[in-house]
């Protein structure tokens, strides 16, 4: 994979691809992200929860939404401020310090104590490949079940149009058969 594909598969500029592209390869390497249908599902995704990977870290207004994570005991979010502290990160928006918790052990990075370092290339990538590989995602890409992917992802449909587009854009640029 190149630059200018990268680009195509995640709505990204070109320049911005350029940086994550040793980032991304390299985390689907490791992960198993390893044919052109998984690769066109997955930067699919990443691209648009990463808003064509500009995003890193979840906007924060905070929305009524981002104030319902203050609290939430199945996020893990049990300590005062852990909402916004444990925020999304990472390119498929890793929340939740439960969440955070176990990243931090399957990547080997204290992410509990810096939150932060989710949000640098190398580890926004991994944690993006590492959610994907935990929650069954190759099977579905195999499969060709975008709906489901995005339902395990965002939980629900937000956003599926834009995730969908992208997805074609990808196959294509990807050369995935129908």
């Amino acid at each position: 994979m190149d630059a200018t594909q990268l680009a195509t598969c995640t709505g990204a500029t070109a320049s911005r691809a350029a940086l994550w592209l040793s980032s991304i390869t390299g985390a689907m390497g490791e992960f198993g992200v390893d044919t052109p249908r998984r690769q066109a599902a997955f930067l699919a995704q990443i691209g648009h929860e990463s808003g064509g990977l500009q995003y890193s870290r979840e906007l924060w207004g905070p929305t009524p939404a981002q104030r319902g994570y203050e609290g939430r005991v199945d996020l893990g979010n049990t300590q005062p401020g852990d909402g916004s502290l444990y925020r999304g990160r990472g390119l498929i928006q890793i929340t939740g310090r439960a969440n955070y918790k176990a990243v931090s052990d399957a990547l080997h990075v204290d992410f509990i104590a810096d939150p932060q370092l989710l949000e640098e290339p190398d580890n926004a990538a991994r944690s993006a490949a590492w959610f994907w590989s935990k929650h069954g995602l190759n099977a579905l890409a195999d499969a060709g079940d975008f709906p489901a992917i995005t339902k395990r992802i965002n939980g629900g449909m937000n956003g599926y149009a834009d995730r969908f587009d992208l997805w074609q854009a990808a196959q294509k640029a990807l050369g995935v058969e129908s």
